[in-house]
């Protein structure tokens, strides 16, 4: 197969330096758009092809475009980060493209390459790069939304004849506006995020569509965020809308729960899987149920608790409550402290992203 080549059409009007600079000031979250897309079409017959940075806009698409109506789309998220050098490198992306080409395959859709994921997104920071935020100020990033849909128009039920996958971008700062801080969280118990042969481990739009009910109803109760439970039993621990959990034990064992299939395997757990033991921390994948979160957090054996992924990379968790209780695992007193171990293994995610430490494993890749 010839691999993609992505040729740039240069924005006729881009933003101004001045626009660009107010929105790099307080980019927010998901609030603004660079100037470009990457895009690219797969066939049924011609595969892939007609792969372009272009000006970002409108997609044309028919009433009848098959993602309308059977949901047949998939996604992925990272982030590009200035260096001191000035250089723009990414975290992990092989292991974004292999998580797509997984949801590819679990929504009977065609793989894109790992090489042409990476091609998309280098491409598009190229064309795009005065978007990425200056080295040093903070915890602000481009992040990076690669994602493919059913584009061929057809309302019979089978897997599309075309696809078109895009990459847009958009400058970022801390995913939670109010900073690192605990978040309380929800037990949801009449919502699941996914079930058993379903699609919880593809990174798909239906599965956080499914959250949300779950998250309104955390919020009637002051939560930031809902926690789900396996959909069979309700007992035992699955995931947030958009985050994995990890739960550290007193005597260091840090916890996490094990992918079944429902739970979508973020490219941040597996990275604190593999840097926990630097901190002397024993990381174990197992089921946790609902009710050790409960008893642990009460008699002290639970130390820590944090969620985590690329958006928000590390937030520690303070309360957990439920219809008729509460727990905070957290000592009398301790505020907004959220935990020396939480707090290290998040300062070593960063420090590797923005190249304030040695990359000795060969995560991150040069984009410009």
């Amino acid at each position: 197969m010839t691999a993609l080549s992505f040729a740039t059409q240069p924005h006729p009007n881009p933003a101004s330096a001045a626009d660009r600079a107010a929105v790099l000031a307080n980019p927010g979250f998901g609030k603004h758009y660079t100037d470009h897309m990457a895009l690219a079409t797969w066939t049924k017959d011609g595969g892939w092809r007609d792969a372009k940075v272009a000006p970002f806009g409108p997609l044309p698409l028919s009433p009848a475009a098959a993602v309308f109506h059977y949901a047949q789309e998939i996604f992925e998220g990272l982030k590009a980060y200035r260096h001191e050098d000035g250089s723009v490198w990414t975290f992990r992306p092989q292991a974004n493209a292999e998580r797509m080409q997984a949801s590819s395959r679990r929504l009977a859709m065609p793989e894109l390459p790992t090489d042409d994921f990476i091609a998309s997104i280098r491409a598009l920071v190229s064309a795009d790069e005065a978007w990425v935020p200056a080295y040093g100020t903070g915890e602000t990033s481009l992040y990076l939304r690669p994602f493919m849909f059913a584009s061929e128009p057809f309302l019979g039920v089978r897997p599309a004849n075309e696809i078109t996958y895009c990459v847009i971008a958009s400058p970022a700062g801390a995913y939670f506006a109010r900073g690192v801080k605990p978040v309380n969280l929800w037990v949801s118990t009449g919502f699941a995020r996914a079930g058993a042969g379903g699609t919880g481990a593809a990174k798909c739009g239906g599965n956080y569509a499914s959250s949300l009910a779950g998250q309104l109803e955390g919020i009637q109760h002051d939560c930031d965020q809902a926690v789900f439970l396996d959909s069979g039993t309700h007992e035992y621990i699955e995931e947030l809308g958009g985050m994995n959990l990890f739960f550290l034990y007193r005597d260091g064992r840090l916890v996490t729960p094990e992918l079944n299939g429902s739970i979508l395997p973020g490219v941040t757990r597996r990275s604190i899987l593999e840097l926990a033991p630097e901190l002397g921390l024993q990381p174990q994948e197992r089921r946790i149920a609902i009710q050790e979160w409960k008893d642990g957090a009460a008699s002290g054996e639970i130390t820590e608790i944090f969620a985590c992924g690329t958006a928000a990379v590390i937030n520690p968790v303070g309360e957990l409550r439920w219809e008729g209780g509460s727990c905070d695992h957290r000592p009398a007193g301790a505020g907004e402290d959220y935990g020396e171990v939480t707090h290290r293994l998040r300062a070593m995610l960063l420090d590797l992203q923005y190249g304030r430490v040695p990359d000795t494993r060969g995560w991150l890749t040069r984009l410009v």
